[in-house]
């Protein structure tokens, strides 16, 4: 059976927005009880969110509204890691933990694998391509939290992964493989980025890597690619300007020309690198296969 895979259209535009602001009243709600109630309490009031939730998605599911059926199932997904790490919190397991990645902790490590397990089963059993955001996410942290303890090597960790959600994602032909490009070029990009954003020759090796990307984009036909690569782009241009590229929205908001910076510069550089991306993007409709000729009759 071919995988489902959801259109954008009015409709499912608004069942997605309604099922997430469902969940974000959600964490809004236990975010309130949470300053009325003890720990088990809203360990509680957690679990009642959660099969609430997941009472709506089999609901949903029964009627045969695949969509909206999802959405909440997604939801519950994230209400299950809020139950049990109110339920850690509760038994004392979690009180320590201030940052990611920060030594390993049984609790955490157990926290992360059921809300990988779970979100990996509901992933096939619902056939959602949205929760796999989920378990591509918490895949990751998982691994991630179980052999580094932060610093270079979780970057290093975060690259291999990135590269590893690339091959597999280009392997896969499900839909939810568009979520591993996604994260992919993420954890691509991130180190890369941590490691390359002072010097002059950094930012022009992000500007190889961007380039890359859009390879990328055009050979896998993900174009989260295109996107990550017009975000280096646009680094490298800023660096180019003013140096550090955070310094030049500061100079923006205030009205005024980044110092050291001639007026006519910033409308040069970036209407270069506006013709750049468009010629990117007409090198890949240059490349598109052009459609087949009608044979002649007969």
């Amino acid at each position: 059976m071919k995988p489902r895979k959801p259109v954008w259209k009015t409709s499912s535009f608004l069942v997605y927005t309604g099922g997430l602001t469902v969940l974000g009243a959600a964490v809004a709600a236990l975010a309130y009880l949470s300053g009325h109630y003890g720990k088990g309490w809203l360990t509680a009031w957690g679990l009642l969110v959660l099969v609430i939730l997941r009472f709506i998605a089999e609901a949903l599911r029964i009627r045969e509204r695949w969509l909206a059926a999802g959405i909440f199932a997604f939801a519950s997904v994230i209400a299950w890691g809020g139950f049990v790490g109110l339920a850690w919190w509760w038994f004392g397991w979690l009180h320590n933990w201030n940052a990611a990645f920060q030594g390993w902790s049984l609790a955490h490590i157990s926290l992360e694998f059921l809300i990988l397990v779970a979100a990996l089963g509901d992933q096939r059993r619902w056939d959602f391509p949205f929760i796999a955001l989920i378990s591509t996410v918490v895949g990751w942290f998982f691994v991630t939290d179980f052999i580094s303890n932060g610093g270079t090597w979780t970057y290093v960790v975060s690259f291999a992964f990135g590269l590893l959600y690339l091959v597999a994602g280009s392997v896969s032909r499900s839909p939810s493989s568009f979520w591993l490009h996604f994260v992919g070029g993420l954890l691509i990009g991130v180190p890369l980025l941590r490691w390359w954003h002072t010097t002059d020759f950094e930012w022009a090796l992000i500007s190889v890597v961007a380039f890359i990307y859009v390879g990328i984009a055009y050979a896998t036909r993900r174009s989260s690619w295109a996107v990550f690569a017009t975000i280096g782009f646009f680094g490298a241009t800023i660096h180019y300007l003013v140096g550090q590229p955070s310094s030049i929205f500061g100079a923006v908001a205030a009205g005024e020309t980044p110092p050291h910076v001639s007026p006519w510069a910033p409308a040069l550089a970036f209407g270069l690198l506006g013709f750049w991306l468009v010629s990117l993007g007409l090198l890949g409709r240059r490349g598109a296969a052009a459609p087949a000729a009608v044979p002649p009759a007969a």
